[in-house]
């Protein structure tokens, strides 16, 4: 038998960035009830006091804030090494027969230069590198043939390393992504292994980005 809890709970769970803000405690419960009364209404198929809506929602966020953001912020605060490169350029490519080979090339070139950045990586119809400037005329060069869909200069990376346990706990990466997002920072690009990944932001966001990123060690 549905219940107004479980309605409810069904309705935010719904709502990744609405779960979140209700577990961190910054939104009004009252004003957050009227605007979900008709709906809870509508699914339980009767009219429900306001009251018990705010009493839900304060049950639930209590028990979000236990069950979740505890998690997440425990592995968190474990957050290692935060590494940042500047004076990268991202370059997207169209997947071609002959791009790999032009890859290895790059590679090829660069592969006793310790201090270049690189990565890359290869969707169903693209392929990105992410390089070091000094690189952009090797790169265009290898690459002259291929069709180049995007170029973006004057970025930074940051290369977060993350505690083991970030694989066995849900959220994590949609936690500090949000994070990010509130600051109005804008990813041009993440790269990920298991226990590492890499945003690639605008050289003048690159502060904002590594201290919102820095101060989650401090939750």
């Amino acid at each position: 038998m549905k219940t107004i809890s479980s309605v409810v709970e069904h309705y935010i769970k719904k709502k990744p960035f609405l779960q979140s803000a209700l577990a961190q405690g910054i939104i009004n419960l009252t004003s957050l009830s009227r605007i979900v009364k008709p709906e809870i209404e509508g699914e339980l198929g009767k009219e429900i006091r306001n009251g018990a809506i705010v009493m839900a929602l304060k049950r639930l966020s209590d028990d979000l804030e236990f069950r979740a953001t505890h998690k997440i912020i425990k592995v968190l605060k474990n957050i290692g090494e935060i590494t940042v490169r500047s004076s990268l350029t991202d370059y997207t490519f169209l997947a071609s027969d002959s791009i790999l080979g032009q890859q290895a090339k790059l590679l090829e070139a660069i592969n006793d230069n310790q201090d270049i950045f690189y990565t890359s990586s290869r969707g169903v119809n693209e392929i990105n590198i992410v390089i070091s400037n000094v690189m952009d005329d090797t790169v265009e060069t290898f690459f002259k043939s291929e069709k180049c869909t995007q170029k973006a200069e004057d970025l930074s990376s940051i290369t977060v390393k993350l505690p083991a346990e970030n694989v066995s706990v849900p959220g994590i990466y949609y936690f500090i992504f949000q994070r990010l997002a509130w600051e109005g920072i804008v990813l041009y690009e993440v790269i990920s292994t298991t226990n590492e990944f890499t945003i690639l932001v605008d050289d003048d966001q690159v502060d904002i980005a590594f201290k919102t990123i820095k101060d989650l060690k401090t939750l």
